[in-house]
Order: C-alpha cells, then structure tokens, then sequence
C-alpha cells in the first residue's frame, strides 16, 4: 500500500474540514464522526496530500473522481441510513463513500465497473479493515442476487433513473441518485411507496461523472 501515514498535521485538517461540513448543514453527527474517523488523504494520489481536506473533488484514474467532502456527507445524510441497513453503492471510486457508509453503521454491497478502481476500493476498504462486499460489474444491474436493498446509493449521474435499481429497493427504501443529461445534475432522493409507487424530491444541483453505458470495460 502507499503513503498511509496519519499525521497530527492530516487530523487537524480534517477538523476543520468537519467544522465545514457542519456550518454548510451536515447535522448528522454520525457522519462528521465518520469524516473524522476515516483518512481522506489515504484514498487520493500523494501529490494531492496537501489538499485532501479542502472541499474538493480530485482525480482518482479511469476519467472517474473522488467526490466533494460535501457532496459525499450529503448524499449520506440523505439515505437515512440506519444501523444494519443493506445498502447498494453504484461507483465505488475510491471507496471513500464505501467507507463512510460502512462507518455509519451500512452493510454494504458496492459495485464498479473500472476494474483497476475495483481493485483499488477493494484494498482500500479492507485495509480500513471494513467488510463491505465488492463487486465488479455493470451498476445499471445492481445486484439482484442481494436484493431487496433498504438503501440504494448512486455515485455517478444518471440519464434516468435506472428500473433495474427501482426494483431491487425494498418497499419502504430510499435511493439517492443524480439523475439528468449533460454537465449538471438534479440530487434526487426516492422512497419506494408501494411495488408501483414512488415520491421523488429534488435535492439542488451537483456535477457527477456520468453513469456509462451498460458494457464493462476491463481496464
């Protein structure tokens, strides 16, 4: 493994970088006690160490990035989740969200469709010595054999929101996707009602990387 050292200097910008968090409206103390928790810097290229803790998206390889602080803890405060809960990630990236959800007390099952990036989110969340479930494969399929989910997570933005996904949410269940075409997208948070019912509330503007079509890539 790389440059893993947490230093006193790392753990005081991650205080501050909490602080933020908290003043821009995070308020569930279970995930800034994640963020505190979890190393940021652990999970970005070394000539990022230096910035892991502003609020930030970086590159992290395969056209894919690591997302904002903000929009990592927000989209976590969105799902709801409660101990226990199964959870689906579509994009593991850098396993840094992997990691917050399993922090919050999620058992996770997260899926990406860039194998080096598998590889990597997969070392990275067990060095972090986290049991999440790591698949490598096509997020629009979700993973069936697990389902039904309390919780879906989407990472990446999406065209529409994927059927395939809908139907692996539990009754009852929140997904939480950026859903539109183009450079922007709308943060949506949906409750599966009934079989055939969902609510869907806008949650503001985001930029994601785009969900990609529904061939994997061996990288």
């Amino acid at each position: 493994m790389k440059h893993l050292i947490d230093t006193y200097k790392h753990k005081g910008k991650r205080k501050i970088l909490i602080s933020e968090l908290s003043e821009m409206g995070i308020k569930d103390e279970r995930i800034l006690e994640a963020f505190d928790a979890i190393p940021r810097h652990f999970f970005l290229d070394l000539a990022f160490d230096e910035q892991a803790y502003s609020n930030t998206a970086f590159q992290i390889g395969s056209g894919q990035t690591i997302s904002h602080p903000y929009t990592v803890a927000f989209q976590t405060e969105l799902l709801e989740v409660e101990e226990g809960d199964k959870v689906l990630e579509i994009g593991s990236g850098s396993g840094f969200q992997t990691c917050i959800l399993c922090k919050v007390g999620a058992k996770v099952f997260s899926i990406e469709r860039h194998l080096d990036l598998h590889q990597k989110a997969r070392q990275m969340v067990e060095f972090m010595r986290f049991n999440a479930k790591m698949f490598f494969g096509d997020g629009y399929k979700g993973k069936p054999v697990y389902a039904p989910f309390d919780k879906i997570l989407v990472t990446c933005g999406a065209p529409e929101i994927p059927k395939e996904l809908l139907k692996q949410l539990k009754v009852g269940g929140i997904m939480v996707i950026p859903v539109g075409e183009g450079a922007e997208q709308k943060m949506l948070k949906i409750v599966k009602v009934t079989e055939n019912e969902i609510t869907i509330r806008e949650f503001g503007t985001f930029k994601f990387v785009p969900m990609l079509e529904r061939t994997v890539k061996k990288q």
